[in-house]
């Protein structure tokens, strides 16, 4: 059984209110109970049962990754709860302490078992030794075969309420978010029943034009699955797809911050247009991150990892379109540092308040506050988690 009551010392803390040097704080139950700076007495230290030197480290707001497929060798899509709970201990030990696993376009009965295993593996009473798994991201099968990208064009297919709620059912209400292309047909409808439900829409691999994407926002879209990719590009008569993506203030926007998917400078330059709040780093990450280059599969697509580059692999054996990706969260923050120039405690919200916010659990995660859940993650000079933290338990130590 973990030990109740967690101090961690001598760490620079990121709180919303800004940096608290040399600071500490308490976890009881799974809570951050105290934060303290470092003249603030610790008048109740003896009533810690685990003491952590942090030794000066940043101590931050563990990050919620939306988007993510698998990594560790492990996968969503397999249907299986034990490949649910390896991508959770695997992207842990990057950082990242909630997540939503995510789905890709395949048969009905593949996704209704792989949201039926999702919502088991969510459901499971067990001490936490991974992130926590917050619910699904039904990534297809809406989607528009024109802009497929790493998804199965033999399975895609139009919206239908029909199937929704088959998956709906199938994922016990876990599904959080739904990508789905708006300008299919019946996607007005489908959308607006998902909404209902509380399902927040993101629009992806879509061909649509600027309008249909500002009428998406009217019938309850809220976000945009990874920005610039499996998307009508930006165009001066037409700002299509991406360009609605930028103007429309009310969606947030997704990216994968690798430097791969999206030129370093739009990187930058998305950061500086979009509104506070409307930037959501994720990974994108399929079973291969964490992983050696070789070749693996992303549902029935045979994939080829070169340099953390992953690539559809052809029939003739050479290097196709872009297949998800082996980014992990710490390394989407390091690299936003370096595209962007800005400040540290400036990027971490699109890692963690922002995505919890649009999920709608700022509430208990996304920063460091009293009464939150205990979401923490210890790193150092170098972007290296050095442990992390999920409501109180430590899941990974880098030095264990």
């Amino acid at each position: 059984m973990q030990h109740k009551v967690t101090r961690i010392y001598n760490a620079d803390i990121l709180t919303p209110e800004g940096w608290i040097k040399n600071g500490s704080l308490l976890i009881e139950n799974g809570k951050i109970s105290k934060i303290m700076d470092s003249v603030t007495s610790l008048e109740d230290e003896s009533n810690a049962q685990v003491s952590v030197d942090a030794h000066g480290r940043l101590l931050l707001p563990g990050f919620i990754d939306i988007h993510v497929h698998g990594g560790g060798g492990y996968d969503a899509m397999l249907g299986n709860t034990e490949h649910v709970h390896g991508m959770c201990r695997f992207h842990a030990s990057n950082g990242t302490t909630s997540l939503l696993a995510t789905t890709l376009t395949a048969t009905h009965e593949e996704i209704i078992s792989a949201l039926d295993s999702i919502a088991t593996a969510m459901k499971e009473e067990r001490e936490p030794d991974g992130a926590n798994l917050l619910g699904a991201h039904l990534e297809g099968p809406f989607l528009n075969p024109s802009r497929c990208g790493a998804q199965n064009p033999a399975d895609l297919r139009e919206p239908s309420i029909e199937e929704f709620d088959a998956f709906w059912s199938a994922s016990q209400g876990t599904i959080k978010l739904m990508t789905i292309a708006p300008e299919l047909n019946h996607a007005e409808e489908v959308i607006r029943h998902a909404v209902d439900k509380d399902v927040v829409i993101s629009l992806g691999h879509t061909d649509a034009d600027y309008e249909t994407m500002k009428r998406a926002t009217e019938w309850g879209a809220k976000q945009v699955t990874h920005l610039f990719n499996g998307m009508r590009p930006l165009h001066h008569r037409e700002p299509g797809a991406a360009g609605g993506s930028l103007m429309l203030d009310q969606l947030a926007v997704e990216m994968i911050c690798d430097g791969i998917h999206v030129h370093p400078s739009l990187i930058k330059w998305a950061f500086d247009i979009k509104p506070e709040g409307k930037v959501l780093l994720i990974t994108d990450s399929m079973c291969a991150a964490g992983l050696s280059d070789g070749e693996y599969v992303l549902g029935k697509l045979p994939v080829i990892m070169k340099q953390g580059k992953v690539y559809l692999k052809q029939e003739d054996g050479t290097e196709g379109g872009l297949a998800g990706s082996s980014l992990t969260m710490i390394e989407a923050l390091a690299n936003a540092v370096k595209f962007t120039g800005m400040d540290i405690a400036d990027l971490v919200p699109a890692l963690t308040i922002y995505p919890a916010t649009q999920i709608g659990v700022q509430d208990t995660k996304g920063t460091i506050e009293l009464g939150k859940d205990a979401d923490l993650i210890i790193v150092n000079e170098q972007f290296k988690v050095c442990q992390t933290f999920v409501q109180g338990s430590r899941v990974f130590d880098c030095e264990s």
